[in-house]
């Protein structure tokens, strides 16, 4: 009799587990996963980053990233006709006007559609998947470099006009707002050793390749966030405030294998192997299949660094 209930329990758990697949199946939608999308945004491209997931059997929600600000939540995409989708988005940093509108369609392989702004103006968009990035399970370092030699600006460029960085005493110094600093040489895999600091109120942050920015701001006694120190801005949170007060040298050791990164702030391991989603507002572009340089904010406020060291993965 016992081995007959079992039987009959497995048989209608097996039933049910099929069942349950079969829905679960029929409701994945190809418009699901990352996108790195680029934007037609102010008279240049602009990168953006767009993931698309299920809720249950029929809500599809998400997560945006535009040109600048941190990831937004999607509550709700609505889908229409074949393989079109539509949201909308609060501004944030935007101008004040109506939230923004996003229409969006699958085309073959790629992603592609409009963007009403808040002032009402339209913006051309297209997507392609985020690709998947190889980790090393047992990674094998080469030579350390100075990326910065502490001379001169010799093997960095700013983004823009206005150059503020300057080097004294052996301290790279971005004294006010201006342009951000940017590395000639491009990096895949790495350990990144760099020594910082910034004065009371200051914000900054590293952007790894390019597009993942590890957040620099001064947050001493605030609780852990994506958004302070020791968080990629958007998304990771910190497992602690390992923050030290304005004023004082401070130091990331950040490791970074495909997208799965590991930040230690000043000696103490604050994020842990753990994945970035995707780029970060603000990124150089969103092409994540290809190494990238690093890129120091120097739109935001004053910062200082006497060491930026970089050990890439051996080929």
């Amino acid at each position: 009799m016992i081995t007959q209930r079992k039987t009959i329990y497995t048989f209608i758990c097996t039933l049910l587990f099929g069942f349950t697949s079969s829905i679960y199946a029929q409701h994945i939608s190809p418009l699901e996963g990352r996108w790195d999308l680029e934007m037609d945004f102010m008279g240049k491209t602009s990168p953006s980053w767009l993931e698309i997931k299920h809720s249950g059997t029929a809500t599809l929600l998400g997560r945006f990233v535009f040109a600048f600000g941190s990831a937004r939540p999607i509550a709700e995409i609505e889908t229409y006709g074949d393989n079109k989708f539509t949201f909308s988005i609060p501004n944030q940093w935007e101008p004040k006007g109506s939230d923004m509108i996003f229409h969006g369609e699958l085309d073959g392989e790629e992603l592609k559609g409009t963007l009403i702004y808040t002032d009402g103006s339209i913006i051309d968009w297209t997507g392609v998947k985020a690709p998947e990035l190889e980790y090393t399970e047992n990674p094998k370092w080469g030579k350390t470099i100075d990326v910065f030699n502490g001379k001169d600006l010799s093997g960095w460029h700013v983004d823009g006009k206005k150059n503020q960085w300057v080097v004294k005493d052996g301290i790279l110094t971005s004294p006010e707002s201006g342009s951000n600093l940017i590395t000639d040489e491009k990096f895949q895999d790495f350990k990144l050793h760099v020594e910082f600091r910034y004065p009371e109120g200051s914000n900054s942050g590293i952007y790894l390749r390019g597009r993942y920015e590890v957040q620099i701001v001064d947050s001493e006694g605030y609780e852990p966030s994506d958004i302070y120190l020791g968080g990629v801005y958007g998304f990771l949170e910190p497992n602690e405030n390992a923050s030290k007060p304005a004023g004082e040298w401070q130091t990331y050791d950040i490791t970074l294998i495909g997208r799965r990164v590991t930040i230690t702030l000043n000696g103490k391991t604050v994020i842990s192997d753990v994945t970035i989603p995707g780029i970060t507002g603000g990124a150089l572009d969103s092409k994540e299949g290809e190494p990238g340089p690093f890129m120091i904010q120097g739109d935001h406020g004053p910062i200082e660094y006497r060491s930026f060291e970089v050990t890439p993965l051996k080929n």
